[in-house]
């Protein structure tokens, strides 16, 4: 019986990954046997997160890749392709968080902020859609947030950003389906990374979120590769324009005690 679940010999691009819920994705699906380039903007965290891939056994290219450059992405795809003759997988891992007073929130922060979070997203997916294609089993895979259906306090364009990121997986999904591309996203829960550690460690922020949470912990960013691996397989053939929440239970809560 063949596997279902296997990305042996895949080839993998993740936009953000070499750090935080990226690095975990991009090095989680390498270890499930599939070559994972993690592109990011530095070149000291390319090198450490391409070690780890190849550990696990698998092939990699040290190259970066800024989200907010066209230019930077295309030159990265053309890399890929050139080394590899494929890509499969694309992931958009990249983005940050902002947390200030909407009320006062200067536009050009709320510019560059969806610039990267949102729009990064779609000039990735218009970079590496003809590969995708190409492929015939193509699998793009966003990044979404609890920000995508519930507000948090003061992190108004990161949740803006990531309420569109669902939009865009959804249009997306629909437009490329004859191309044989699925479209899907995950919503992570709070899993405490470098991006976010300060708002949710030891914090009132932190203590509330754990009190919504059915499981009463944060996430650990490697539970999230089960199911990336899932929809980057043929588990996923019929499966597009869905968000999957990995949250501990979170946006299913009520009252918890």
């Amino acid at each position: 019986m063949s596997d279902c679940l296997c990305i042996h010999d895949r080839v993998a691009v993740v936009i953000g990954g070499t750090s935080g819920i990226g690095r975990a994705l991009a090095v989680g699906l390498a270890q499930n046997g599939a070559n994972v380039i993690a592109a990011g903007r530095r070149m000291s965290e390319i090198e450490t997160t391409a070690a780890e891939i190849e550990t696990a056994g698998r092939r990699t290219l040290r190259h970066t890749a800024d989200a907010t450059r066209r230019k930077s992405l295309d030159t990265l795809r053309d890399a890929v392709m050139t080394a590899f003759g494929r890509v499969d997988i694309l992931i958009n891992a990249a983005g940050y968080t902002l947390k200030e007073p909407t009320a006062t929130l200067a536009e050009e922060k709320w510019s560059a902020l969806l610039d990267t979070n949102l729009t990064g997203v779609l000039r990735a997916c218009q970079s590496f859609y003809a590969c995708l294609a190409q492929s015939g089993r193509g699998r793009i895979i966003n990044v979404a947030s609890l920000g995508s259906y519930l507000s948090f306090h003061q992190v108004a364009a990161y949740c803006a950003a990531k309420t569109a990121i669902l939009s865009l997986t959804r249009s997306l999904a629909c437009e490329w389906a004859a191309d044989n591309i699925s479209v899907n996203a995950i919503a992570p829960g709070v899993f405490p990374t470098e991006m976010n550690q300060r708002l949710v460690t030891g914090t009132a922020r932190g203590k509330e979120i754990l009190m919504r949470t059915p499981m009463r912990r944060f996430g650990k960013p490697e539970e999230l590769v089960g199911v990336a691996v899932m929809l980057a397989s043929d588990a996923a053939t019929f499966l597009t324009g869905q968000c999957i929440a990995v949250d501990g239970g979170y946006l299913a809560s009520g009252v918890n005690s």
